[in-house]
């Protein structure tokens, strides 16, 4: 080939790779070919997406340019970015997306800190300040999300969706959701916080699920002391009940009869009310009930549930620190549950990979014909009860040998169809009057006014029971030491259930497609599954050594019991060959603990340069195979 016709060929074969990346960054077509379809929009997003009215303005401030920003966060911002190219192609033109770098003491800059963004780091640090943030405009409203952080990478979909849908509605569209509970979610109650004052302390804050409730509800509190709900409430969460006026109890089984759904959560120990025990205790005050229970509705309905009665799970322990002295232990009754235990069918559960309970009852349910059960949330058959109040001074390995398998135990459950009511006599009777009462006058309207109660469901029922309350909280939802340095970090998917149920029952799915998407940068399951073998042997002989040691320090505790008449040990044959065996056992067991670490080092080391190779050959015997056959095909041509 002639040199002009060559480089002709280059030329062309450039302007040809142009075009083609200028026209695969521009056609609207797009493969995800990520594991966990990470940029692939759920339906629910799309359907909020659908469902926008007027043009919503979408204003990305990221510092880009500044020195400040972590090479990490940048990363993270081109894939915050292309998620939001895709909410903009999927709205049909009613999103437009403005991105801004708001350089140090520039109007951008003066605006994000007006949209209410934060910096995510601080000027005082020594560098610019980087903004990292989001701020949604429809008409004359206003929402933003102050900086994104790749904590909650496995949430960005439903940040962004939430956010969209929050400046697209106003209070009014919100479902109201009745609130009925003795635990400050929302917070100290007025006359708590009054109190608290007076002694000089500072109120309860409120959880952070309340705050994500608010997102989507109107949240109406219900006292327990109430004679009836509010009207037009759209659904009814109970959590944590105690000393609920009869005339409550009725109001929300008519609730439930009439078809409106019920979140209802109990709970046999509440670590909430068992620390404030402790308090009152100090100060000389009565300790108070941290079970909860509604036995008249419960019954009714035919969940079994002993108020008295808690679940361990050995294989599903959680290590727990349980001393001063910083030693830790497994703790059955503390349940760290899997994907495995929730439900994959259910919408509540289908997409959640972990759970967190502390000291949960159970749940057994024999429901009436017409009343479909659907388990949610269950442990191990390895399970069994375990009375509550010996657990108040048993030691953790106590409390696992106390554990006698009974079989898998229902922590959550939905339940659906015809109910009947738990007041087949009528509504609760008012107490009898004071005889030097007055007599009301009669009002002949009065039975017009109080329609006749239900005595079954007029239409398809819905319950959801949940056997714990101390998962609401966020001491066991989120990283205590992320906390501590200024942001939340999820640890379990626990504050997903609690949106994803009550989403659920009232009927809003288009967020439960969203929640759980995997992450983009995902472990190396195969390492993780070696390590997790090898560590399993590896405490499996740290156990057996902890227990040889128990063994032989009770012998020497004996031993040493008898002394010479001048009060001096004395150091027996019997002795001696007590301490000569267990440094032989410790030895041996040293040994095969060495040998599991170099077996395990041996084989990841192995791993990795197998797949080093693969990596490096992969792309060229490719290539090569595909020089080949075209050299063949060119021949036979």
């Amino acid at each position: 080939m002639k040199p002009g016709l060559k480089a002709l060929a280059i030329l062309l074969l450039f302007a040809g790779l142009v075009l083609v990346n200028y026209l695969a960054a521009n056609l609207p077509l797009r493969l995800d070919a990520t594991a966990g379809k990470i940029y692939t929009l759920t339906p629910g997003t799309r359907a909020i997406l659908a469902r926008v009215g007027e043009p919503i303005t979408l204003d990305f401030y990221f510092s880009r340019d500044s020195a400040s920003t972590p090479i990490q966060v940048k990363n993270y911002a081109d894939q915050v970015l292309e998620m939001l190219h895709q909410y903009v192609r999927a709205s049909g033109g009613r999103i437009t997306l403005n991105v801004i770098n708001p350089e140090p003491d520039t109007p951008e800059e003066e605006k994000a800190a007006a949209a209410g963004l934060q910096p995510i780091n601080s000027p005082d640090s020594g560098g610019d300040p980087v903004y990292f943030g989001l701020a949604a405009t429809q008409a004359d409203k206003h929402a933003s999300l102050p900086s994104f952080s790749a904590t909650r990478e496995q949430l960005l979909e439903y940040d962004l969706s939430l956010l969209v849908s929050d400046v697209g509605r106003v209070d009014a569209d919100k479902p109201k959701l009745g609130l009925i509970t003795s635990l400050p979610l929302q917070g100290s109650a007025p006359q708590e916080t009054q109190m608290l004052m007076m002694m000089q302390q500072q109120p309860k804050p409120g959880q952070y699920v309340a705050t994500e409730w608010s997102h989507n509800f109107n949240l109406q509190a219900v006292q327990s002391d109430a004679d009836k709900l509010p009207d037009n409430l759209d659904a009814l969460a109970v959590i944590h009940p105690q000393n609920l006026s009869p005339k409550l109890q009725f109001a929300i089984d008519q609730f439930i009869l009439s078809g409106k759904p019920v979140f209802l959560a109990v709970d046999p120990s509440s670590q909430y009310f068992k620390r404030q025990g402790g308090q009152q205790m100090m100060m000389g005050g009565p300790q108070p009930g941290v079970s909860s229970d509604l036995p008249q509705l419960l019954n009714s309905y035919g969940i079994g549930y002993n108020a008295q009665a808690i679940v361990g799970d050995p294989l599903h322990s959680t290590k727990v620190r349980t001393s001063r002295s910083g030693a830790v232990s497994d703790l059955p009754t503390w349940l760290s549950l899997d994907k495995d235990s929730g439900n994959a069918q259910s919408p509540a559960t289908a997409q959640l990979k972990s759970f967190f309970f502390v000291e949960a009852g159970s749940f057994n349910i024999k429901a009436a014909p017409g009343v479909t059960v659907t388990p949610l949330i269950e442990t191990s058959d390895q399970s069994g009860d375990l009375q509550a109040a010996m657990l108040q001074f048993a030691p953790p390995d106590e409390i696992a040998r106390q554990i006698t398998p009974s079989g898998k135990k229902t922590i959550a459950a939905l339940l659906q169809g015809k109910f009947k009511t738990a007041f087949p006599d009528g509504p609760p009777k008012d107490p009898a009057p004071a005889p030097d009462a007055p007599k009301p006058a009669d009002d002949p309207k009065a039975k017009t006014q109080n329609p006749k109660s239900l005595t079954e469901s007029a239409t398809t029922s819905t319950l959801l029971v949940v056997a714990d309350t101390d998962w609401l909280f966020d001491d066991f939802i989120f990283d205590p030491d992320a906390r501590q340095a200024g942001y939340l970090m999820p640890r379990n998917d626990d504050l997903d259930f609690a949106d994803n149920a009550l989403d659920f029952l009232t009927g809003s799915t288009d967020l439960l497609s969203i929640r759980g998407k995997m992450p983009a940068q995902r472990p190396f399951k195969v390492v993780q599954d070696m390590e997790a073998t090898a560590r399993k042997k590896f405490d499996a002989q740290l156990t057996a050594l902890e227990a040889r040691l128990n063994e032989v320090q009770t012998k020497l505790s004996a031993l040493q019991t008898k002394k010479t008449e001048g009060g001096r040990l004395v150091a027996t044959p019997e002795m001696q060959k007590a301490i000569d065996d267990f440094r032989t056992q410790q030895a041996g067991i040293k040994t095969e603990q060495r040998d599991i670490r170099r077996t395990l080092r041996e084989d990841i080391d192995s791993l990795g340069r197998r797949l080093l190779w693969i990596n490096l050959l992969a792309t060229p015997l490719a290539v090569g195979c595909f020089g080949l056959w075209f050299h063949r095909s060119r021949r036979r041509a």
